[in-house]
């Protein structure tokens, strides 16, 4: 139940007969939340939330999603517009300093970013030790992590200036190790960033050019990689992002803290989920068979799960799809096939789905993972690179919410309490009294490197 106190707003407990009253905190916009920081304390008792779905665990001014209604906002800004007017290195201005730049101080920041897009020459090296096959996204925890025995001076959290230094350090030089880790995998070399061409341009063409050969980045699917650094850039308080908080909770440099965002987003149901459906797309194949695959999403004893199609966060249309689904058109249509029969798969998937009654119900609209897999494929990149991708736009939300957690003077380490249902108390047995147990034999395939 919620009353007016003396301080505003109260949210009244009622537990074990004893009533407390808990403060209420006022969003700008978006739901209230009610402070629970002392409830231990005055109650004895943790509350209980697994995923935190429930919980807010930080104050943020960066990002604001309204899933009921498909609204998602960086500082403010609508996606849509900052997608259709912006580019990416005006977001990234955007997410880390709350405003849009002006004129001087848009010359200054991309500068800035350019002057550091070379990586220390002795991480070439550093690819070596990989195998050959070894996935893109490995390579990248690792060679993120080890920016910071690279560049020791960036790595002190407490000097503004430093600070400053690493953020532009990590937008500038992840699409290069991105590149490098692509390049790696074809067994070609590794092309040096070009500071004459703007960012996305850049990246492409650190990924598509090959020395023997003049390489020319076209226009349209520079301003698509562009558009979709914009989208992924940030939202809000997801795994991967709550991770970079956490790791940074305990003071670790900003690289670690990256890294580990990176190893979070590396899982499926993360930054997975545009891979999965593409792969859905090409199960299904062609548009006569998806009154087939509609039936088996809709069997509940079926595994089958049409992938791409609601949200988490969103119980609406999310609001990314739309921008990315006039993305894949454009790319499609200038580099593929615009008859591709996958874009028609997903077009008619897209329909069925706005239309058909079980879908509406449950609110199973397009998220921005439907459409991102056949635009990243059209633009030459293999689904091993999908999340890499991802894992380079999203790199300035990251330092984004890992520098307001750093400048939030009420920031403490992250440790969640938990509901312990485990043994109780009991004392030591001597290995001659135990009784014999099942044990699971455990096979060391680290002794054959080919496991």
């Amino acid at each position: 139940m919620a009353n007016k106190g003396d301080g505003g707003e109260k949210a009244t407990l009622h537990v074990r007969g004893e009533s407390h009253d808990l403060n209420v905190l006022k969003a700008s916009i978006g739901p209230d939340v009610i402070d629970i920081q002392n409830l231990y304390r005055r109650t004895g008792l943790f509350t209980f939330d697994p995923g935190y779905t429930s919980t807010a665990s930080c104050e943020s001014q960066i990002t604001f999603i309204d899933g009921e209604k498909g609204v998602l906002l960086y500082r403010g800004y609508p996606i849509d517009q900052l997608a259709e007017y912006g580019d990416y290195l005006e977001t990234c201005y955007l997410l880390l300093y709350g405003d849009l730049p002006n004129q001087e101080q848009r010359r200054k920041f991309d500068a800035d970013i350019t002057y550091h897009t070379m990586v220390h020459e002795q991480m070439r090296a550093f690819f070596q030790g990989f195998r050959r096959d070894a996935h893109p996204m490995a390579i990248m925890v690792a060679v993120v992590g080890a920016l910071s025995a690279f560049y020791h001076d960036s790595t002190d959290i407490n000097d503004p200036h430093q600070r400053e230094v690493a953020t532009r350090r990590m937008i500038a030089k992840v699409p290069t190790l991105a590149a490098m880790a692509f390049k790696y995998s074809l067994g070609q070399p590794f092309v040096y960033p070009r500071n004459d061409l703007d960012y996305a341009s850049n990246f492409l063409h650190m990924c598509f050019s090959v020395p023997s050969e003049d390489y020319h980045v076209n226009p349209v699917l520079a301003r698509a990689m562009d558009r979709i650094f914009i989208l992924h850039a940030d939202h809000e308080q997801n795994a991967s992002t709550s991770t970079v908080r956490l790791a940074g909770s305990s003071n670790a440099n900003p690289f670690a803290c990256i890294a580990a965002g990176i190893a979070s987003l590396w899982g499926p149901a993360h930054g997975g989920a545009n891979e999965a459906a593409l792969n859905m797309l090409e199960e299904i194949g062609t548009p006569e068979r998806i009154p087939e695959f509609i039936a088996r999403a809709k069997d509940r004893s079926d595994p089958f799960r049409l992938m791409g199609f609601g949200h988490r966060v969103y119980k609406n249309y999310d609001p990314r799809a739309r921008i990315m689904q006039r993305t894949a058109k454009e790319v499609l249509a200038e580099v593929g096939d615009p008859n591709d029969p996958l874009l028609e798969v997903a077009r008619q998937l897209e329909e069925v789905a706005l239309n058909d009654e079980y879908f509406i119900e449950r609110k199973l609209y397009p998220n921005i993972d439907f459409y991102s897999g056949i635009t990243l494929r059209a633009l030459g990149f293999p689904t091993s690179m999908f999340t890499v991708l991802f894992a380079l736009a999203r790199t300035v939300g990251w330092i984004a919410h890992w520098r307001e957690m750093i400048s939030d003077p009420s920031n403490r380490i992250g440790r969640p309490r938990q509901l312990y249902t485990g043994p109780v108390m009991r004392d030591y047995v001597p290995m001659s009294q135990r009784g014999a147990g099942l044990g699971d034999q455990v096979h060391d395939t680290d002794r054959n490197p080919e496991s």
